[in-house]
């Protein structure tokens, strides 16, 4: 443990702060303004972690992250030795420290009577310092199995399974449909959030490692799933769940309404300098429907394009600020939560549904039908009286992800879908078919990152062990291990 004491002497989270809003939001660089947190504020916040006797932060971690080890090694200033902690069970810290909504934090024991311990944030810091003073390197394998494996999809859990698969000696491909890999960590989540040197600077470690990657590459299209069977000796379905929750409202097809991931994935290549975006928000009335996470990006994004208002609408009531008697400590709450994005603007508007998009008179959408709803029965039901018209000039969809679409690779290969539209699998992963595997949300559903690098790490597992009848490779989670997220 870090300082026996720490937590009785120091009560308070200590966070970076973010940069000024009216600053941040004229480019996409990163929120978070590291300069404002030193190695000391880093040792203080470290050393709260508690002798807590079982820690519930592993509980509350997918990956088994071993917090309390890397709190103490922070608090003693041995970054070395911090780094390799932390990596022992997380490929991708450097993510996770950005992106997670902190799980841990939730299940931090010393959280039941204090604000929690800063988990997310030193694993942010660790990453980074591993970075800046060059310890992590590549690990080149020692030697080659003779082995290949093709893994579909470059993901969070797809990078997960083949680093872990190269680093085990067999010759890895990755397949990305996109002309860059990183899959929704390049394209669905914006720069402010995380910054594509951060991606690419793993992604060169991999390659280094060994690592192949094959951009530009619809498998199940110009690669068909027979053609895979017999050139690779093992495959890691890892792409995610590609189907998007539609809205089927009249209207629903005027120009001017687009899927949140379509807008931003054009924003992420303008600020790339591949062109202007062909969805801008600028000196646009702008409703997002979703008022999740890529909602929030969508926001964010919106606002950096100069849009003249934004506005989230949520069909679910506004969540409680305090964790509810129904979600008790160490589960995952749903919370109100504010990110930096609703720090910089727009309306939040919760318990309301889209009843019709309205043309703007030449074919585009140019206001939106709205109605406040009551939950009767589990089912929202309209409030009579409180349709109301609001404009818009751009609606974007950020409702999720419904599923595995059901031809292509899916259909190729004859694997089954579940009611959800995820690909079934076995206690080992196998998706049915020999040589066949399943990670992330491809057999899972919309989740979280940590969950989809949990996956991937435990498919290379079971792939290494069908490869070579045996591993060494961690195994963190099982395909039907249930996650507290709501």
């Amino acid at each position: 443990m870090a300082d026996p004491r720490g937590f009785l002497k120091i009560t308070e989270r200590e966070l970076p702060k973010y940069r000024a809003v009216d600053v941040r939001i004229l480019d996409f660089k990163e929120v978070e303004d590291r300069r404002t947190q030193d190695e000391a504020q880093l040792r203080r916040q470290a050393s709260r972690c508690m002798n807590c006797g079982i820690p519930f932060c592993h509980q509350g971690c997918p990956l088994g992250n071993l917090i309390p080890e890397w709190n103490d090694l922070t608090w003693k200033g041995d970054t070395a030795g911090a780094v390799e902690r932390l990596h022992a069970t997380n490929n991708f810290p450097d993510f996770t420290g950005r992106l997670c909504p902190a799980p841990c934090e939730y299940a931090c024991t010393l959280g039941i009577n204090q604000p929690a311990i800063t988990i997310k944030n030193i694993e942010h810091s660790i990453a980074d310092a591993g970075f800046d003073e060059d310890l992590i390197r590549p690990q080149v394998p020692a030697f080659l199995t003779g082995s290949t494996v093709a893994v579909i999809g470059s993901g969070p859990a797809g990078l997960a399974a083949a680093q872990q698969l190269t680093r085990a000696g067999h010759t890895v491909a990755v397949f990305e449909k996109d002309d860059k890999p990183g899959g929704l960590l390049r394209y669905g989540i914006p720069e402010f959030k995380l910054e594509k040197s951060v991606l690419d600077r793993r992604l060169a470690q991999m390659e280094a490692e060994g690592t192949r990657f094959r951009s530009s590459v619809v498998v199940g299209g110009e690669l068909s799933g027979q053609e895979l069977l017999e050139s690779f000796d093992a495959v890691v379905l890892a792409m995610g769940t590609p189907k998007r929750r539609d809205l089927r409202v009249p209207g629903r097809d005027l120009e001017g309404t687009y899927q949140a991931l379509d807008y931003l994935t054009a924003a992420t290549r303008e600020v790339h300098g591949e062109g202007p975006t062909p969805i801008s928000a600028e000196g646009k009335d702008v409703i997002i429907i979703g008022g999740g996470d890529t909602g929030a990006d969508c926001l964010g994004t919106a606002i950096r394009q100069g849009a003249r208002s934004v506005t989230s609408i949520e069909i679910m009531p506004a969540p409680p600020a305090e964790r509810p008697a129904n979600q008790p400590w160490p589960t995952y709450p749903r919370l109100f939560k504010v990110a930096s994005a609703h720090e910089e603007g727009g309306e939040r508007v919760w318990a309301t549904s889209t009843v019709e998009m309205l043309d703007d008179g030449e074919g585009r959408v140019g206001s939106l039908r709205i109605t406040e709803v009551a939950f009767e029965g589990g089912r929202p039901v309209p409030v009579e009286g409180t349709e109301r018209v609001i404009p818009a000039q751009l609606v974007l969809l950020a409702m999720g992800f419904t599923g595995v679409p059901e031809t292509g690779l899916v259909e190729q290969l004859g694997l089954t879908l579940d009611a959800r539209g995820r690909i079934e699998r076995d206690e080992d992963w196998n998706a049915g078919v020999p040589g066949v595997f399943v990670a992330g949300d491809s057999g899972r559903g919309q989740s979280l990152i940590v969950w989809a690098i949990a996956e991937g790490r435990s498919a290379a597992a079971s792939v290494d062990r069908y490869l070579r009848g045996t591993t060494e490779l961690p195994s963190p989670i099982t395909p039907t291990e249930v996650s507290y997220q709501p």
